[in-house]
């Protein structure tokens, strides 16, 4: 699988290019256009398991953020353009994210750990927890959740926490970018990523490299915020 990701950095398009071109072997099913100057592209790749899906995101300089997730939203591989490092999820997590367990029960933790030769391994502990309040954003019927995060190490020193509340997709089981804020031992900033627009295949502007919304303003500073 980490070999998609690599191809991914071959396959990001110049800032002046107006179609992001996806690796040989993989299909993309959604573009979303974000209220934060951000454009995400969801697909998948033969070779991967059922059920994976991946995902880029590009600001105005060009894509910053390649992942994948399973189809319990776990985050399986992460690639971090702007800081240069990589993630992968543990083989067995204590507490394995399931969005299975938030659809039914409304409530969902998770305590896992992914592992990085760039920065070594980084513990997640959380929740997520639907609101019981439903959205249409451009057509697509959405859940709000509620989320609390906080990242350590393994010896437990603070790295960073956020809290807010994004949005998950029961037909594309997927978390979407809402607002929420991100705490480090420094500063406290905020963020939004919520969804303008969903584009799919055949529409204009799907695929495209270029974001349209909030952009000229400060963006967020926390890559991948989404599962």
């Amino acid at each position: 699988m980490i070999r998609h990701l690599s191809l991914l950095l071959l396959a990001a398009p110049a800032a002046a290019q107006d179609t992001f071109n996806l690796p040989q072997g993989c299909e993309a099913y959604l573009t979303i256009q974000a209220r934060d100057c951000s454009v995400s592209h969801h697909f998948t790749c033969e070779g991967d398991p059922e059920g994976h899906q991946r995902r880029v995101d590009l600001t105005e300089e060009g894509m910053v953020y390649a992942g994948a997730i399973d189809r319990e939203t776990q985050w399986i591989e992460s690639f971090h353009v702007l800081s240069g490092h990589s993630e992968r999820l543990e083989s067995s997590p204590a507490d394995r994210a399931s969005m299975t367990e938030l659809i039914a029960t409304g409530t969902d933790t998770y305590d896992f750990q992914t592992l990085s030769a760039e920065i070594g391994p980084t513990r997640y502990a959380g929740q997520d927890r639907l609101t019981g309040e439903t959205v249409t954003i451009d057509g697509v019927d959405l859940r709000q959740t509620e989320y609390e995060i906080t990242a350590t190490t393994p010896d437990g020193t603070f790295l960073w926490s956020s809290e807010g509340r994004e949005y998950i997709s029961d037909e594309f089981r997927m978390f979407i970018s809402g607002t929420g804020t991100t705490t480090t031992s420094d500063e406290t900033w905020e963020s939004d990523g919520t969804p303008v627009e969903f584009i799919f295949p055949g529409e204009p502007g799907f695929l495209s490299s270029q974001p349209k919304h909030g952009c000229g303003v400060m963006m967020s500073r926390f890559e991948g915020g989404s599962k």
